[in-house]
């Protein structure tokens, strides 16, 4: 087998790989929640690293019915009010991120739940291209693969909440003393405040009370299901 046979042989396998591969590791959860994700992984190497006690974050896995919800809707107006709208990429939010960006406007993001699920399960940290390649298959999978309503516990489970926290469970017991089923909606609406950056703000703080006023004014309504 020459050098070109060689390399046609890896580029085919490699293609099927990352075609068929993301369909195996997704249509599980369906079933079951995965054991880790990937940027649990490496918090636990920083945590290590600056040795942080437990090395391994908290996560506490509970059902649908274990969530609040008042959480799923804070978390919906906060992240992704379209998400039921949408098949993972929110256009009309990534045009206008897009508009606001030529106006001079700080460029803000516009992933939906379904692509921090993806990114937040499976991959590294940064903003290259082939990450947001995977990132884009992923997110396609995972819609053809999981309902919506799955697609948002399994958000819910892995999410970010603090230095060491992850998952609604192991937030609202760690901030609000309390199962995640029983969580207010003001609290709720905390939670979900300071999922943009959880690991420099605290849902009792300035930042997230401010947020959190919105946050509950667009939860007086229920999440879009169909185009009006």
């Amino acid at each position: 087998m020459t050098w070109r046979q060689r390399l046609r042989l890896v580029l085919i396998i490699g293609t099927i790989v990352v075609i068929v591969g993301p369909f195996v590791l997704v249509l599980p959860l369906n079933l079951v929640q995965p054991f880790t994700t990937a940027v649990m992984l490496s918090r636990a190497v920083e945590r290590l690293a600056d040795g942080k006690r437990p090395v391994y974050p908290k996560r506490d896995v509970v059902s649908h019915s274990g969530l609040s919800p008042h959480l799923e809707r804070a978390v919906l107006a906060a992240e992704d009010d379209r998400f039921f709208l949408h098949e993972g990429f929110d256009f009309e939010e990534i045009g206008k991120a897009i508009e606001n960006s030529k106006r001079g406007k700080r460029l803000r993001g516009a992933s939906t739940i379904t692509q921090q699920v993806a990114k937040n399960l499976f991959l590294w940290e940064g903003r290259s291209y082939v990450r947001k390649g995977l990132e884009a298959w992923l997110t396609v999978v995972l819609e053809v693969c999981l309902s919506k309503e799955r697609i948002l516990d399994l958000y819910l489970n892995m999410a970010e909440w603090g230095d060491g926290i992850f998952g609604a469970e192991a937030a609202s017991r760690t901030y609000f003393h309390k199962p995640a089923s029983r969580l207010t909606r003001e609290e709720a609406a905390r939670l979900a405040a300071v999922l943009p950056a959880p690991r420099r703000w605290s849902p009792r703080g300035t930042i997230a009370s401010r947020r959190a006023t919105i946050i509950l004014e667009r939860m007086r309504y229920a999440a879009p299901r169909e185009e009006q």
